[in-house]
């Protein structure tokens, strides 16, 4: 076994979790690094025999290792902001109002359009620094904001660049299919014809993206249009997912089922049917407190059906211009806790073990042998911490792909 690196004196969460223990705990344990994988892991006491004079060794003093964390919904990517009309609505003007002025996502929409690619790679390198000196070390990021063909390749070009050029690990999610742009007012139908004629070949052909969402909602596509979507997506070689059950209940997330999506997220307005059909499906319940929060929503995720049903329950930001301009997965963790009541043990499976689930990937999420080596050191007492507090920045160190990274050097 080719050793590279060990960290020792090391509390670890594996988020290998037992029926017991959310965290798969062991205390006073080691691990060994071969390249950009994890050879071993155990108690110090089991450790395999290897010289340690000769290879870097780092002691984590009794801190706390736990894999590098997973958001796995944002929208990282667009141009402009929307400030002003978020201070328009605490003075009592309506999103409605808003968006008929030729507000809401259009006014993201118009930015986006307009702006270079290298402002949108310095803005969403800077959301995505900011994710890292959080110990996050995989990053899903949807287009949706272009909505044409020239701009929706613009932002998936930036995500490529992103990955290129910054150490987190980049999922491209195309979601053309996010809203209807101005010059396809009232003719939703048409836009669809779009997305799957041209956009979704040209995403394919260019290797853009892995996977496909849909905005299935009332004021977004219907399940007709949505299905088109899907089929489509299917043909190329797509996994697909879907914005689902947010602001109603649209019956989006059995449809999904249908297509075995890897997630439906949001989920505010799903039924018991549609919990049981992502059971059945085998997916990922990805929940978005920040957006539940920021729009003082009061109709809570089924989170009791979904734990009966023993659905996987990940955690994301959504970090977005309109709805969750809150970039940050440890206070999503904190939300996820005060606001839907998850123990901090279920939060965390949620921004490592199942998030990477969410993404379709099963070599990172939770520290074993020959998993990927993103792994975050912490300088807390207990992984409960990481959900307990927020702001107090407790990563002290960060391996992406078995490279120590200078998160330091991000502030």
């Amino acid at each position: 076994m080719q050793i590279d690196q060990v960290i020792i004196d090391a509390n670890i969460a594996t988020m290998v979790a037992s029926e017991n223990d959310d965290y798969g705990i062991i205390e006073n344990g080691a691990v060994l690094l071969s390249g950009d994988k994890i050879a071993w892991l155990g108690p110090m006491a089991e450790m395999p025999q290897v010289d340690l004079l000769s290879l870097p060794v780092y002691s984590a003093g009794g801190a706390w290792l736990t894999p590098g964390l997973v958001d796995c919904h944002t929208h990282i990517i667009f141009g402009g902001n929307r400030s002003q009309e978020f201070e328009r609505r605490l003075q009592g003007e309506s999103y409605e109002s808003i968006a008929q002025q030729g507000g809401g996502i259009a006014t993201t929409v118009r930015a986006t359009r307009a702006a270079e690619p290298e402002e949108l790679f310095i803005k969403a390198k800077q959301r995505l620094d900011a994710l890292m000196r959080e110990g996050v070390t995989t990053v899903e990021t949807k287009s949706g904001y272009g909505l044409d063909l020239a701009t929706e390749i613009k932002l998936l070009e930036v995500a490529a660049l992103l990955q290129e050029h910054h150490p987190v690990h980049i999922e491209s999610t195309f979601l053309g299919a996010h809203a209807l742009p101005p010059e396809y007012k009232g003719d939703a139908d048409g836009y669809i014809d779009l997305v799957c004629e041209q956009m979704l070949p040209a995403v394919a052909q260019q290797k853009l993206a892995t996977a496909v969402d849909v905005f299935c909602e009332n004021v977004g596509f219907n399940q007709a249009q949505t299905e088109r979507v899907f089929k489509r997506a299917k043909e190329l070689g797509f996994n697909v997912k879907l914005h689902a059950e947010q602001l109603s209940n649209m019956h989006g997330t059995a449809l999904a089922a249908r297509y075995q999506a890897l997630s439906a997220d949001h989920l505010e307005h799903l039924d018991e049917a549609g919990v049981k059909a992502m059971k059945d499906a085998d997916m990922v319940a990805v929940l978005l407190p920040g957006a539940f929060y920021y729009l003082r929503e009061t109709k809570y995720p089924p989170i009791e059906l979904l734990q009966r049903y023993e659905v996987p329950i990940a955690i994301a930001t959504d970090f977005n211009p309109g709805t969750s301009p809150l970039c940050s997965l440890q206070l999503m963790m904190n939300m996820a806790c005060t606001l839907f009541r998850l123990t901090p043990g279920q939060s965390l499976l949620g921004v490592t073990r199942y998030a990477a689930k969410a993404l379709g990937l099963n070599d990172r999420g939770q520290l074993a042998a020959n998993m990927r080596a993103d792994i975050a050191l912490w300088d807390i007492e207990h992984p409960s911490q990481l959900s307990y507090e927020f702001g107090t920045a407790p990563l002290k160190k960060l391996w992406i792909q078995g490279e120590l990274r200078n998160t330091n050097s991000l502030k």
